[in-house]
């Protein structure tokens, strides 16, 4: 069969990998893809935003199942589209995409059905807001309703950063439409981590665990990203705990979905913070992880594709994972998260081993070479029998590769491998 999978980044650089590696797959086309994607896949020049060139492309190719990376498309109803033109295709419709899509209907989610969670409140006011906000003092979190392309949460650790940071959102309209109704939430101390699994309707099959690095720099230090590397598993986080985390979220999350109207089939995920009072939501999201997919997918010895097949013919997949570590560092452009720029050489892709493995998430190719094309470039990962071979392994290829003004975090997957004796 064929694959197409919808998106440009590093996380669907993997999927594209993985699905690649399937018995049942003989091509697999990215639309629109990068440059760094062709060593698995045939690049289509489609944007995911054009669905109609999407669903006409998947009938003349006689696709078999389309996979959706990102989120905008999702929520703009791209699988509603290709459902409704027969095709067989893997995500959320729009009514279940709300889930990421507005962290007020989220929170309302959690409330009704049970499910452990900061507290929480909305706004849409700025003057209610700042009041509010005064009045609870710091820690404190802010969240912009919409999606901001995973930078419209403030971690504030003092009330006068609190309030600059409410001030951009909702009076400079710092994320557009996505800022204009502000979710302030209780700040929760613990561990965190990333719980996804594969969702139709009520039946809920979890992947492994996965812990990401939000913050741009070493020591957790500046401000939040989409994610600069991320690791798997999570050693401090225990089986039962996880146990937990699957029954009384991911299967409330489903049941409640499927009780609304609103049944989700896809990647349901659950970023969790492991508090004195047990496991927490941070957020929800309807997809993939990024960068967490990029080292959960590489743990898994079943076939990616079959499992998905099965999901959406209502058999139970089987999940196979290897016992083995994988550690994945991000490259970024320097200037990242704020303003960057793009062209910036990246040099030394070819020594680097062939064990480690490299996705491409901003990067385009000029003249026969790779330069940066986004915040976020690269994702370096290597595995190891434990984390601490893993991160050894993962820092020393990241030697080999010069991103032009670029930077890394040298301290990816320092929570486990501090606290936890191999």
């Amino acid at each position: 069969m064929k694959v197409l999978v919808i998106g440009s980044g590093g996380r669907e650089h993997v999927m594209a990998w993985k699905a690649a590696q399937s018995s049942l797959v003989d091509q697999v086309f990215v639309a629109p893809g990068n440059a760094g994607m062709t060593d698995v896949s045939q690049l289509v020049p489609i944007e995911e935003s054009d669905h109609e060139g999407l669903v006409a492309f998947a009938i003349r190719e006689d696709i078999g199942l389309t996979l959706v990376g990102p989120e905008q498309p999702l929520l703009d109803g791209i699988v509603n589209r290709f459902e409704k033109a027969g095709l067989k295709v893997f995500g959320p419709t729009q009514e279940a995409a709300l889930i990421e899509g507005s962290k007020t209907f989220a929170k309302e989610l959690m409330v009704a059905n049970g499910i452990p969670a900061a507290f929480s409140k909305s706004f849409t006011d700025y003057h209610e807001a700042k009041a509010y906000v005064e009045e609870m003092g710091a820690p404190i979190v802010l969240k912009a309703d919409g999606l901001a392309a995973g930078k419209g949460v403030v971690v504030a650790m003092t009330l006068d950063e609190a309030l600059g940071s409410l001030h951009e959102m909702m009076e400079n309209n710092q994320f557009g439409a996505a800022s204009e109704r502000v979710v302030v939430e209780e700040f929760l101390e613990g561990e965190e981590f990333s719980l996804m699994a594969l969702v139709d309707g009520e039946r809920v099959y979890p992947l492994v665990i996965s812990q990401d690095h939000k913050r741009a720099f070493n020591e957790d230090k500046g401000p939040n990203t989409g994610g600069m590397g991320a690791y798997s598993p999570v050693p401090q986080i225990s089986q039962e705990i996880v146990d937990r985390s699957v029954e009384s979220i991911l299967r409330r999350a489903a049941m409640g979905m499927a009780k609304d109207g609103r049944s989700f089939t896809g990647v349901l995920y659950a970023g969790l913070m492991l508090t004195e009072q047990g496991p927490k939501v941070i957020e929800f999201n309807a997809r993939f992880g990024d960068p967490e997919t990029q080292v959960v997918l590489p743990r898994m010895t079943s076939d990616f594709v079959a499992a998905v097949l099965d999901l959406l013919d209502g058999k139970e997949p089987e999940l196979t994972w290897s016992k083995e570590a994988i550690v994945g560092v991000v490259v970024a452009s320097g200037g990242y998260p704020g303003s960057y720029e793009k062209g910036k050489a990246i040099t030394g892709l070819d020594a680097v081993s062939p064990e480690a493995l490299v996705f491409h998430a901003g990067t385009k190719l000029i003249d026969e070479s790779f330069v940066t094309d986004g915040g976020r470039v690269l994702l370096i990962a290597a595995s190891g029998q434990d984390l601490k071979e893993a991160s050894r392994s993962v820092y020393t290829e990241l030697e080999h590769i010069k991103v032009k003004d670029g930077f890394y975090r040298t301290d990816i997957g320092h929570r486990a491998i501090s606290r936890v004796s191999f």
